[in-house]
């Protein structure tokens, strides 16, 4: 049998490569999954959501094998899975869905109703979302298989566009669902919150959607001098101008059709001063106050049940100050949750294939060893403006 090696969660701010379990066909109370597969990792990419497990501000274990962006080759196929064959290409979903429940069969797969005991939804190697092991190693086990992974066309073609179909799996899904949520199509003015890359992921798909003007905020300069490289307009909330007055420089007007929060719970105050503090609501409160009236917010950003490192007892448990009333009194409508992959993977990956979208360049996919993870997620949580895409066994490297 093959060895395995995976990122393993050691304590706030550590993570290690270890030696790990080689994968079996069973899920995680032990029960055989003949419906699965297990996947020799092609890629597997660090998450802004990875980094606040590591950074402490979750409830996550030590010892939690990290990863729940998937690309892979299938190498073993249970007895039950019909559409699959040793050597496919595929693209794993980072939710785990069961494909058969009221939710998964609504396209709901993102708080399916099965994979979890604890709560609706699940997801590989990450806290509280049923105990999937995750996927930043060289090989990972897949369930219910024929439901959850989508399959490339052509190995050949894939593994040249494998930098952009990386992206499939959460950050290309998840920015454009926060864009089709917040109401993005052609000629609006959009306002994305962060730069980071769901952030930038966000942007592009606006621009795929075909917005007129697509505005990026954030506070970190480096991010934003990639965003405008790369067709975006920018905002800098380090400054003292109000997010309003910066829009209306840009489009004349302090408003927007449209806007995401890219950004979630570990937020930055505006301005000089606070932007070097935490205020885990002023990203939705801004949106509220620059979206137009009976404007869509969508936000793909993640905010979290409980919080270890929150600012205070309220933020301990989620609970924010967020001016509710502003959204009601302009008639906001508000879409959160965990993105709904299988919803939009498809027509994503055709739109990589027929290069309708460039999300690699984007959002700066950086392509790095698994051993050199841990210095990747250290670059990443500094605030480079890169995506660290993790290549366990030089296929990505070879394929270039």
């Amino acid at each position: 049998m093959a060895g395995n090696r995976g990122v393993v969660y050691v304590e706030p701010g550590k993570v290690e490569v270890r030696h790990i379990d080689f994968p079996e066909l069973k899920d995680p109370s032990g029960r055989k999954a003949n419906h699965g597969v297990i996947l020799r990792v092609v890629s597997t990419n660090i998450c802004g959501s990875d980094q606040h497990m590591v950074r402490g501000r979750t409830t996550a274990p030590a010892g939690l094998v990290l990863g729940h962006e998937i690309t892979g080759e299938v190498v073993e196929v249970g007895a039950d899975v019909t559409t699959l064959q040793k050597g496919d290409l595929v693209s794993v979903p980072f939710n785990v869905a069961c494909g058969r429940c009221p939710m998964c069969k609504a396209q709901n797969t993102g708080v399916c109703l099965t994979v979890n005991t604890a709560r609706p939804g699940g997801a590989y190697g990450y806290v509280d979302m049923g105990g999937w092991i995750g996927g930043q190693a060289e090989y990972v086990m897949v369930p219910y298989a024929d439901f959850n992974l989508l399959k490339f066309p052509d190995r050949d073609q894939a593994m040249a566009k494998i930098r952009d179909l990386t992206c499939l799996s959460d950050i290309l899904p998840t920015g454009y669902h926060g864009a089709v949520t917040a109401g993005v199509g052609p000629g609006t003015v959009v306002y994305v919150a962060g730069a980071g890359p769901v952030g930038m992921a966000a942007a592009a798909s606006a621009r795929l959607l075909g917005a007129a003007v697509t505005i990026v905020g954030d506070v970190n300069k480096a991010r934003l001098a990639h965003a405008r490289a790369v067709g975006f307009e920018t905002v800098d909330l380090s400054e003292d101008a109000s997010l309003g007055e910066q829009i209306a420089a840009i489009v004349a007007v302090p408003e927007v059709d449209c806007s995401i929060d890219c950004v979630g719970f570990e937020a930055r105050g505006h301005g000089h001063s606070g932007s070097q503090l935490e205020a885990p609501a002023t990203v939705l409160n801004s949106l509220m106050e620059i979206t137009k009236v009976a404007g869509r917010v969508g936000i793909p950003g993640l905010y979290v049940t409980d919080d270890p490192g929150g600012v205070d007892a309220a933020a301990k448990q989620g609970s924010l100050s967020v001016r509710l009333g502003l959204g009601w009194a302009k008639s906001h409508s508000f879409f959160t949750g965990q993105t709904p992959v299988m919803k939009y993977n498809q027509q994503l990956m055709q739109a990589i294939l027929w290069d309708r979208i460039n999300i690699a360049e984007v959002v700066n996919v950086n392509v790095i060893s698994l051993d050199d993870a841990p210095q990747g997620y250290a670059a990443f949580d500094s605030g480079v403006s890169k995506k660290f895409v993790i290549d366990p066994h030089g296929l990505i490297q070879r394929a270039a």
